[in-house]
C-alpha cells in the first residue's frame, strides 16, 4: 500500500507543477508581454508533449516497468519547474513548460499499472480514481497554496520553491518504490519479444484493435478536456476578465471545480466497482450536464450571477472523474502485459482535445477581442464529436467483454485433467 502511495505522490507532486501556470497565467502574460494566443501556447505545448508521450511511454512501462519511468518522470518534470522559476524570456519559458510536459506524461500511467500489481483486479476501478483524487489534491495546493504565494513572493521564488517537492519525492523514488510486491514477480518474456520494431507494431495493433481501447480513448476525449481547459489555463482570466470577479473569488471558484472533482471520484469508482453497467448512464450524463451549464453561463446576459458560477464548478468538477471511466472500459479488454500500451491511447484522448480547445480559446479570444462567448462555444464541437464515436464503438465494447467473461467461466469450469 505504501509502495503505491509513492507512486501516487509523484503523481501529486506533477498534477501541482502541470496546474501551476493556471493561477500565474495573467502574471505570465504581464512577465513576457505576450498576447492570449502565445499565452495559450504554454499549456498547448505542455499539453502536445504530453499527449504525443503517451503511447511511447505505455510502451516504455510495459517494457521497463513503473520504477524506471517514474524516476525519469520526476527527474524532467522538476528541472521544468527549475527551468520556468528562472526564465525571463518567453522561449526559455516555452521550453520548460515542454520538460514539464515531458515528465509529467510518464507519472499516470506508470501509477496506473503500479496500481494493477499491488491490488486485485475487482478494485481497479476505486484504485485508479483514489488515484486520481490525489492527483486532483495537487490542484487544490495550486489553487489554495501557491496562487497565495504567488502573489506575496512573486514568480521566481513561488516556482522554484515548488520545484524544491520534486527533489524530495525523487529520493523516496529512488529508496523505496518497488515495481510489484515480492514473490509476485510476472513472468519474463521470451528473449528478443520485447524488442525492436516489431515489438512496438504488435503492442500499439493489438490494442487499437480492442474495442474498449477505442471507447476509452473517446471517453476519455469526451469527459476530460472541458474541466481541464478551465483549470489549467482559462477559468482564472474567465472568471477575472468576463465575470469581474477578483482574483480570490475566481480563485475559490477554482478550489471548488478541484473539491468536487475529488467528491465526485469517490463516488464514481464506488459505483463502479459495484455496478459495472453504470460506465455508459456516468458517461452521458457527465457530458450532457457539461455541455448544459457551460451554455446557460456563456448565454447569459450580462454577468453571470455567482449562483451559475458555483453550479458550472461544480459539474465541471466531474469532468475529471468522468474521463477515468474510460481506463474502465480499456483495462478489462486488455491482458495484463498490454496495460500501459492501452491506458496510454486511452489518455492521449483527453489531453488532445484539451489541447485542441486552449489553442481554438486563445485564437478566438484574439479574432474577436476577448470574447468569451464566442471562444468558450467551441467546447461543444468536441463533445458532439466525441458522443458520436462512443455511440459507434460502445456496443462492440461491450459485446466483447461479455464474450471474454463466458470464456473465462467455461476455462474455469472445464478444468482439463
Amino acid at each position: 500500500m505504501w509502495v503505491w502511495g509513492i507512486g501516487v505522490a509523484v503523481y501529486f507532486v506533477a498534477v501541482t507543477f502541470r496546474t501551476s501556470l493556471g493561477v500565474a497565467g495573467i502574471d505570465a502574460a504581464h512577465r513576457f508581454d505576450i498576447n492570449a494566443s502565445a499565452l495559450s501556447s504554454f499549456s498547448i505545448l505542455q499539453l502536445l508533449v504530453y499527449a504525443g508521450m503517451q503511447i511511447p511511454v505505455g510502451l516504455l512501462v510495459d517494457k521497463w516497468g513503473t520504477r524506471r519511468i517514474l524516476l525519469l518522470g520526476v527527474l524532467l518534470f522538476t528541472a521544468g519547474q527549475f527551468g520556468f522559476a528562472l526564465s525571463a524570456s518567453y522561449g526559455t519559458a516555452l521550453a520548460s513548460r515542454a520538460l514539464l510536459g515531458c515528465g509529467d506524461a510518464m507519472t499516470f500511467i506508470a501509477v496506473l499499472r503500479l496500481g494493477a500489481r499491488w491490488f486485485p483486479a475487482r478494485r481497479g476501478p476505486v484504485i485508479a480514481q483514489v488515484a486520481a483524487l490525489i492527483g486532483m489534491a495537487g490542484n487544490l495546493v495550486t489553487t489554495l497554496v501557491l496562487a497565495r504565494i504567488l502573489d506575496v513572493f512573486g514568480w521566481t521564488p513561488t516556482f522554484a520553491g515548488s520545484a524544491a517537492g520534486g527533489l524530495l519525492i525523487l529520493l523516496l523514488v529512488i529508496f523505496f518504490l518497488r515495481d510489484h510486491p515480492k514473490g509476485y514477480e510476472p513472468p519474463s518474456p521470451p528473449p528478443g519479444e520485447t524488442s525492436g520494431s516489431g515489438f512496438i507494431r504488435r503492442q500499439i495493433t493489438a490494442a487499437w484493435r480492442e474495442p474498449g481501447t477505442r471507447v476509452g480513448m473517446w471517453v476519455h476525449f469526451t469527459c476530460q478536456f472541458p474541466g481541464m481547459v478551465f483549470l489549467l489555463l482559462w477559468g482564472m482570466p474567465y472568471l477575472v476578465e468576463a465575470q469581474g470577479l477578483d482574483k480570490g473569488t475566481a480563485g475559490a471558484l477554482l478550489t471548488l471545480v478541484v473539491v468536487s472533482n475529488m467528491c465526485c471520484g469517490l463516488v464514481y469508482g464506488q459505483v463502479i466497482a459495484r455496478h459495472h453497467a453504470a460506465r455508459t448512464p456516468l458517461v452521458l450524463g457527465t457530458v450532457l450536464a457539461t455541455a448544459a451549464v457551460w451554455a446557460a453561463t456563456i448565454a447569459w446576459p450580462g454577468r453571470a450571477p455567482m449562483w451559475l458560477l458555483v453550479v458550472l464548478c461544480t459539474v465541471l468538477g466531474a469532468c475529471g472523474p468522468g474521463s477515468m471511466i474510460g481506463f474502465d472500459f480499456s483495462r478489462p479488454a486488455n491482458p495484463p502485459e498490454r496495460q500501459g500500451t492501452a491506458s496510454g491511447i486511452v489518455n492521449m484522448g483527453g489531453f488532445t482535445a484539451s489541447m485542441t480547445t486552449l489553442f481554438a480559446v486563445g485564437v478566438l479570444l484574439d479574432l474577436t477581442g476577448d470574447n468569451y462567448r464566442i471562444a468558450f462555444a467551441s467546447v461543444f464541437v468536441l463533445q458532439a464529436l466525441g458522443l458520436v464515436q462512443f455511440a459507434r464503438l460502445r456496443g462492440r465494447a461491450v459485446r466483447r467483454e461479455r464474450e471474454r467473461v463466458v470464456a473465462s467461466r467455461v476455462e474455469a469450469v472445464h478444468v482439463p485433467v
